[in-house]
């Protein structure tokens, strides 16, 4: 879910159609317990599309966006700022380089450069808070420096164009993931939201995993469809990530991971970064956004040329038709299946911050990381499991990338 415009937020923030009781707030303990398991080990969120969000609904001018200030008072509300970072104990952010889908060629590099500049002039400007990292070790330097380490998270094979080439420099600008494909199929990749073309990756882009392999680049399978996964993983001698998928097991959504995938991740010694998109993890949530769909496309066939027929026509039907709310324990159950057939080594975090229209209640923002350790605590977690989550198993999958990549 990109692009999204004032239409999409005002759509977000129609009254909900279900209410229930709120979880008990944290107890001062259990924020205590919190502190202390991401004081030792960072908190690393696997995917935030904020540079999108300030080129496209703010052309890339960053004056107008104060990351010191409340983001959500802005004409297109954020859910990043660094005040809100800080509260949510955020260690290590991985800032989404998007591709729309819909760009080929030289014009789909171009746009993962001009994402790289947007996070380099976020960095600049915020170095108190902000530093690139391009390592492990990296990242658990700016951390203990009490910095929150930055990197780039390239979403979608599409910019390199066909080209190995592309590949290493993308590396070389230090790009850690890359997504092999987006929201299309490319012609090397199939993706979980279109037609299949290869039946999983194509032969070259079975030599675009093993090529990331070599330079050091974790292989993201988010968005991906299910036989591409399995053909990475079966090719890929480093571990890989799902940057911001969930469980297909319980919502059979085509964006998340089979159990028999899960299985494979775990002996890859990969890690599967939960998505708090709604639509990806709840049902009910997904079949109202597949109803809107529908209502969408409707209105557009019976009012071509006329867009603002098709607003107004869409806010009535979302007024009539509220959008069912779920809370952050649906987000907690997808990590314990995760963690359950996967492994609690083998289980992270990727927000996809930035990058969706609404969110759980209890997740509202960057803020509310803590909230979500705090359920799993509740339902039983160790610390030593919640610092896994947090960031210690993404530290050990980019380390063994990178001995994979050393000894090439």
């Amino acid at each position: 879910m990109k692009n999204l415009a004032a239409l999409t937020f005002a759509i977000a923030l129609v009254a909900p159609a279900l209410a229930f009781a709120q979880a008990q707030p944290p107890t001062r303990a259990e924020l205590a317990r919190v502190d202390r398991i991401l004081r030792a080990t960072p908190l690393i969120d696997g995917h935030n599309d904020l540079a999108e969000q300030i080129h496209d609904n703010y052309g890339g001018d960053q004056s107008r966006v104060d990351l010191n200030a409340d983001t959500r008072t802005l004409p297109f509300p954020l859910h990043t700022d660094i005040p809100r970072l800080r509260q949510g104990r955020l260690g290590a952010q991985f800032w989404s380089v998007y591709v729309p889908a819909e760009l080929q060629g030289a014009a789909s590099a171009e746009a993962v450069h001009v994402q790289i500049d947007t996070v380099r002039q976020i960095v600049r400007r915020y170095p108190r808070v902000f530093e690139l990292a391009r390592s492990a070790d990296d990242i658990v330097r700016i951390h203990r420096a009490g910095r929150i380490a930055s990197m780039f998270g390239m979403e979608g094979g599409e910019a390199i164009n066909n080209n190995l080439a592309i590949l290493r420099d993308f590396r070389a600008e230090g790009v850690l993931y890359m997504t092999l494909c987006h929201s299309k199929t490319t012609s090397w990749a199939d993706s979980a939201t279109d037609a299949p073309v290869h039946g999983g990756l194509s032969p070259f882009g079975e030599d675009v995993v093993r090529e990331m392999n070599r330079i050091g680049m974790l292989v993201d399978l988010s968005h991906v469809s299910a036989d591409a996964m399995r053909d990475a993983l079966r090719v890929s001698t480093a571990p890989v990530i799902f940057s911001h998928s969930s469980a297909f097991a319980l919502v059979s959504h085509p964006r998340n991971v089979p159990d028999d995938v899960l299985r494979l991740v775990h002996q890859n010694g990969g890690v599967v970064m939960v998505n708090f998109y709604p639509t990806f993890t709840a049902n009910q949530v997904w079949q109202w956004t597949a109803n809107r769909s529908a209502e969408e496309a409707r209105l557009k066939t019976l009012n071509p040329g006329d867009p603002s027929a098709v607003t107004e026509g869409l806010t009535a039907w979302v007024a009539a038709n509220p959008r069912p709310e779920i809370d952050l324990t649906i987000i907690a159950d997808h990590i314990e299946h995760i963690a359950e057939v996967a492994g609690r080594d083998n289980v992270g975090i990727g927000s996809d911050f930035d990058g969706v229209p609404f969110l759980p209640q209890g997740l509202d923002g960057v803020e509310d990381y803590p909230a979500l350790f705090v359920e799993l605590m509740r339902r039983g977690w160790s610390d030593t499991d919640l610092a896994k989550l947090a960031g210690g198993n993404l530290l050990r999958a980019l380390r063994q990338a990178e001995r994979v990549a050393e000894g090439s």
